[in-house]
């Protein structure tokens, strides 16, 4: 009886249906963003430290000394 259901076109079957179900719930699984879009939206190290001040996360003082730093660094190259 076991030798039955996994011997000849049954086993095509088996095949079959595991493959169809692999399909069915790789298409409900939610797209992942790719790595791609990450390296798109990057920021300059400018933008980040901007974007921290504005949101209040640095001082004044330290903002303007990290700017100064960013942009001596950026001269340089």
């Amino acid at each position: 009886m076991y030798h039955y259901y996994w011997a000849g076109m049954h086993a095509y079957w088996w095949i079959f249906w595991f493959i169809l179900w692999m399909l069915f719930f790789s298409f409900l699984m939610p797209v992942r963003r790719s790595n791609w879009a990450s390296y798109r939206d990057m920021q300059t190290p400018l933008q980040l430290l901007q974007r921290r001040y504005a949101t209040g996360e640095i001082a004044s003082e330290e903002y303007e000394e990290r700017r100064a730093k960013l942009l001596r660094d950026t001269k340089m190259r």
